[in-house]
């Protein structure tokens, strides 16, 4: 039997790409190893979205090949966007790669593992129209009680410095029956909390049933027995309308946390990076939310340093973050990408100045996380334990509706002996930090 090893870089969007690869790797009886020295045949699927990404996915790409002279390996393949983005070049490049397999050729893995097996190079790229559903086997990373499900795929934002459309095609939806069928399956597997993902969630519906039906697909999902949480990740202002609003606040079963990356909230700033909103409509949106939904958790991104901005634009998105008061930021420098429109700009943004921007803000977000998080001492939260601490014993960590799988902190409960991952408890907070909560348990 062949054995494979998989690396999945990047986002939750990606790893949902490895996974259905994954499945279509088992359905061909090739065994799946954690460790790269067993493995026959080693797979990174890789991210090509910023600088970072793809210095990231280059690294893994090298490390993986050193496996062809230490342990078993006969090939290595590149999946994902930084094969569909740079395709041949790669091939060129780095002999060590055996096969590119593209974002639209995911479902071609297999032909991608033959051609190592004869010592072939192959390019397999394909349209970027492909879709999974429901009927894919899919082998799922997370753990046993969390899932990403994704509703969308493509983009057609277009914002200025973005590659997504480039490299994932235009904005395609699934159908609603598809994606509540997979979340069937996953609630009878044991899972208790869907992420919901695609590049722009709110957006779903829009190119198949020609608006969008974000609110009706949920209408569907909280109906299945077994899911307790839904959580939207990857929300775009744009389309977050009153009746997504309303349904959020109404449905217990709806997380009452929303990502919406935000970018920036300058409105010279955001005109130049082609966003649909402005200053004035974000703020808007944002006063609807927090007065329709209690206790509603905003998790956004700001990018800084983006050509043309000033110390002025600079300002504003202080002051912007600071007037928000968000419980949860993430802050990137600009990377200027080719064959974008901003890459192109003139009035790019020093480095050192980029750095300086990015610190500041982190200084800024930390103060306002820490005392967001004081002011949650005292609150009763119910927490989903993910595991044991191995330094403290009876100290359990986890979940609540607060925070997001693998970019939010975590919250660490007492008096927690006995607790097992996907376990559902209700705690009181006794201690706020500036990313992480220390609950007790009731």
């Amino acid at each position: 039997m062949l054995t494979a090893g998989f690396v999945s870089l990047g986002c939750a969007k990606n790893l949902v790409d490895t996974e259905i690869m994954l499945g279509i790797l088992a359905d061909n009886n090739i065994h799946i190893t954690d460790n790269p020295q067993d493995a026959d045949i080693l797979i990174i699927n890789t991210c090509g979205f910023i600088d970072a990404a793809k210095e990231e996915s280059i690294s893994t790409i090298m490390q993986m090949a050193e496996y062809k002279k230490e342990g078993k390996c006969r090939g290595v393949i590149v999946a994902g966007c930084l094969g569909q983005r740079y395709q041949q070049e790669l091939l060129d490049e780095l002999p060590e790669v055996a096969a590119i397999v593209g974002t639209g050729a995911w479902h071609r893995i297999m032909e991608a593992v033959n051609a190592v097996l004869y010592n072939e190079r192959v390019l397999l790229i394909g349209e970027m129209d492909t879709l999974y559903d429901e009927n894919m086997r899919r082998i799922t990373t997370t753990p046993t009680y969390s899932a990403y499900v994704k509703v969308a795929e493509g983009c057609s934002n277009c914002c200025s410095y973005c590659v997504i459309p480039m490299v994932r095609g235009k904005y395609r939806s699934r159908s609603i029956e598809s994606i509540v069928a997979e979340v069937k399956k996953l609630a009878e597997r044991g899972v208790k909390e869907i992420n919901l993902i695609a590049q722009d969630t709110t957006s779903y519906g829009r190119d198949q049933y020609g608006e969008p039906q974000l609110t009706a697909l949920l209408k569907e999902l909280v109906k299945i027995e077994g899911i307790v949480w839904i959580r939207l990740l990857y929300c775009y202002p744009k389309y977050f309308n009153e009746e997504l609003i309303e349904f959020i606040a109404s449905e217990p079963k709806i997380c009452n946390y929303i990502d919406m990356p935000l970018q920036h909230a300058d409105d010279e700033i955001l005109l130049a990076m082609n966003r649909r909103d402005t200053r004035s409509d974000i703020e808007g949106l944002l006063k609807k939310i927090r007065t329709a939904i209690p206790g509603v958790v905003i998790r956004t991104s700001f990018i800084v340093g983006f050509p043309g901005e000033t110390d002025k634009h600079f300002e504003s998105l202080k002051n912007f973050l600071l007037e928000q008061k968000f419980e949860r930021v993430g802050i990137f420098t600009y990377s200027q990408e080719e064959d974008t429109p901003a890459g192109s700009m003139e009035d790019q943004v020093p480095a050192s100045v980029k750095e300086e921007r990015y610190h500041e803000l982190m200084s800024l977000q930390c103060r306002v996380s820490e005392e967001l998080n004081h002011d949650m001492e005292g609150k009763a939260l119910t927490v989903l334990i993910e595991g044991q601490s191995k330094e403290q014993p009876g100290v359990a960590f986890g979940r609540s509706y607060r925070e997001a799988p693998d970019v939010d902190g975590c919250i660490y409960v007492e008096n927690a002996e006995g607790l097992l991952p996907g376990d559902i408890v209700q705690t009181e907070v006794v201690q706020g930090f500036t990313y992480d909560l220390l609950a007790e348990r009731k």
